[in-house]
């Protein structure tokens, strides 16, 4: 008697792919556009047009401030290079702020981590003020905005996210540190260095290249914070330069 077996396939449960996150952007960076959208729906929703002015005068960077003898004025020469960062003028500038936070402030905070970015933050600000106000000197005049931090970010981005061709690629925040002789040996962080350089010319020139054409954009921040987080990233990055670099295994983090 012959019995007829039928071989059924294993049945295999499959594993649905893990859900990735909209912003894939670290927690600190999430936080920080929150805060910053925070404060700008204050003072833009609730508060009266004169408490706005009383917000810009003790929180804004005002180069007249700091001409000023310190008999003639209060404490807020002390915090206003770091709070000024935290102040945006319309929803297009604190928009368009956060979209290259979101780029340029991810690879750094996963290199970094959280308090040095915290760090890196505060520094940075207070280096695109004392630029600002070198060249703005005296006059009255009130700075807000966290572009200078984030021209900074943009700086040490170009330290470590755009390695030489000849160097194995890894996800932006794993790439070994470059000299600064080394960046200038990649072709794309030439590319970068020049478009963003010659897009802050056209910004001195008074040709906007986003936003609200009629709001002045302190392009000499952008130009102090650059050079901060270009010249000075070394002191917040732990990872080996090139040279002592090997080989490093796959990292399933993408920035």
């Amino acid at each position: 008697m012959n019995d007829n077996v039928e071989n059924e396939a294993p049945i295999q449960n499959e594993v649905p792919p893990a859900r990735q996150p909209i912003f894939n952007a670290p927690t600190s960076v999430l936080l920080t556009i929150v805060l910053l959208a925070v404060i700008y729906a204050v003072q833009s929703l609730l508060l009266p047009e004169g408490a706005v002015d009383w917000l810009l005068f003790n929180f804004g960077l005002i180069p007249l401030r700091y001409a000023t003898a310190l008999s003639q004025q209060g404490p807020q020469l002390y915090w206003t290079p770091v709070t000024y960062s935290l102040l945006h003028g319309s929803i297009q500038h604190i928009l368009f702020n956060s979209l290259w936070l979101m780029i340029f402030g991810a690879p750094v905070v996963r290199r970094i981590g959280t308090l040095r970015y915290l760090l890196f933050w505060i520094l940075s600000s207070v280096a695109s003020a004392a630029f600002h106000l070198a060249l703005n000197w005296g006059e009255n005049t009130v700075l807000i905005g966290a572009s200078g931090v984030i021209s900074g970010l943009m700086g040490a981005a170009c330290r470590f996210a755009f390695p030489p061709s000849k160097v194995r690629a890894h996800p932006a925040h794993r790439n070994p540190r470059l000299s600064i002789r080394e960046v200038f040996k990649s072709r794309t962080a030439v590319a970068f260095i020049v478009f963003w350089l010659a897009g802050n010319l056209l910004i001195a020139l008074g040709l906007p290249l986003a936003g609200d054409g009629d709001q002045i954009v302190a392009w000499d921040a952008h130009i102090g914070g650059f050079l901060f987080g270009f010249l000075l990233f070394d002191l917040f990055d732990v990872k080996p330069r090139l040279e002592d670099h090997g080989s490093a295994e796959d990292d399933p983090l993408q920035s």
